[in-house]
Parts: structure tokens; C-alpha cells; sequence
């Protein structure tokens, strides 16, 4: 049965698959056919998404990619690939008067800096070539959203997606397709360190029109989607996946 969002035959690269959306795209492509290299810096949770990954061939890559040795370690290891899905992230709530140099530095080094950094690195090396899909997990508050104390985040994201259209332009000419997903809130684990109470979850999850956030799932079939020969011809575009909030 023809199927364009197999992804049979594939080699795809997914960071930050210890937890959350990464896993739930490490497993969703290896349920589609392709071998998945996963790569984190949690070791624990990391072996637990390998575990569930279907199929054979699959590899695990320890990896913390704020630190350019692992950085360079995860290039090396990394055979040739079809996709890359640029991951790894995470928040810090802090309101602009409070805004220390040691936050912007540790949540662009990890949202914006090692995703940059880890795609012209594989480009270098020639582990991307022709037909191959570069897919970024942005966020709709890089691009259309504000929330008071979130421009550490809002910051990070709005550059990747920057980032994400002129290097579809760049890559066009190699055949190399570049897209992002802009998720709303995913219930993930995401939030578990940050400053934000449950009160404060349940008032935001009352703002969303499907009275929801988005599963992890849900994020991966469109991040699948981009990987896929099904968007072909698809590149410079950001899918939202935000249960209708910014129809708001």
C-alpha cells in the first residue's frame, strides 16, 4: 500500500529524545520504518527511549550539546542522514528587569546556539545531502505569542525560526528542505523545573479553545510529516500545532 509518510529506508536524528516530544518522535518514525538515532544528556531516560523504538538498527548517543566536545562526538558518530530533527530545548521564566547575563546565555546555548551549530557542523561533514529534511521544534511564542516573563524563551525561539528561513533558502540549491513545527503547550516535562504552578498551568490550559494541551503525539505527526517524501516540496514553513489558540 503506497504510504508518503513512510519513512522505510530512512536515517533520521532526533536531539532532546530523552523525554517529551523527542521521544514521542523517535518512537513515532521508528514505528514508520526508519532507524532512529536518539541522542540526550539524561543517560537513564535516554536507554529508556531507545527502548521503546521499533525495529532494528537504531543507535544512542549520549550527548550534552552545550558543550562543544559532545557537540563534536555527536557529529562524528552520526552516519549519514536523511532527517534531523532539531529538538533539544528548554525554558526559563524571568521577567525582563530580572533577566540575568547567565540565563540568556545558558537558554540560547541550548535553544538557539547547539541547534545552529549541530546542523552546520552535519552540513560540513556531509551527513545531509540531497533530499534531505531539516525540522526544527520552534514554538508559537517565537512567533506570534507573548506571555509576561517569557522573553528568554520567546527570544531563543524567534531566532531558530529566523534561522529555519534563510537556511531553506541557503539549502534550497542542495536540495535540503527546512521547515519548523510551532507547538502551543504540550503536556510534556518541560515545565517541571520552572517557576510555573499548577494554578498557573490550569488557568493557561482554560485560555486554549479545545480546553487542552497538545500531546507530544500530536506534535510528532507533524514533525513525521516534514520528514517524509509527503512534504517534498514543502520548505521555509512553520506548521502550528496549537489547538486553535492563536485564533484568539
Amino acid at each position: 500500500m503506497h504510504n508518503p509518510f513512510s519513512l522505510t529506508g530512512k536515517t533520521v536524528l532526533v536531539t532532546g529524545a530523552s523525554s517529551g516530544i523527542g521521544r514521542a518522535t523517535a518512537i513515532e518514525c521508528s514505528r514508520l520504518g526508519a532507524r532512529v538515532i536518539v541522542t540526550g544528556r539524561d543517560e537513564k531516560r535516554l536507554r529508556e527511549t531507545f527502548e521503546y523504538l521499533e525495529g532494528e538498527g537504531h543507535l544512542s548517543i549520549l550527548a550534552d550539546l552545550a558543550k562543544a566536545e559532545d557537540l563534536d562526538e555527536l557529529v562524528t558518530q552520526t552516519p549519514a542522514l536523511d532527517g534531523l530533527v532539531n529538538n533539544a530545548g528548554m525554558t526559563e521564566m524571568v521577567f525582563t528587569p530580572f533577566i540575568k547575563r547567565e540565563k540568556l546565555e545558558k537558554i540560547l546555548e541550548i535553544n538557539t546556539i547547539a541547534p545552529i551549530l549541530l546542523t552546520q557542523k552535519l552540513l560540513r561533514k556531509k551527513r545531509l545531502g540531497k533530499g534531505g529534511s531539516i525540522v526544527f521544534t520552534g514554538s508559537i511564542s517565537g512567533t506570534s505569542v507573548c506571555v509576561g516573563g517569557n522573553a528568554l524563551y520567546s527570544t531563543s525561539k524567534g531566532a531558530i525560526h529566523g534561522f529555519m528561513k534563510n537556511a531553506a533558502l541557503d539549502l534550497s540549491i542542495k536540495g535540503i528542505r527546512v521547515n519548523e513545527v510551532c507547538p502551543g503547550m504540550i503536556d510534556t516535562h518541560i515545565m517541571d523545573d520552572s517557576s510555573i504552578s499548577s494554578d498557573m498551568l490550569e488557568i493557561e490550559m482554560s485560555r486554549y479553545p479545545m480546553k487542552r494541551f497538545g500531546k507530544p503525539e500530536e506534535v510528532a505527526y507533524g514533525i513525521i510529516y516534514l520528514l517524509s517524501e509527503a512534504s517534498s516540496f514543502v520548505t521555509g514553513t512553520s506548521i502550528v500545532i496549537d489547538g486553535g489558540f492563536t485564533l484568539q
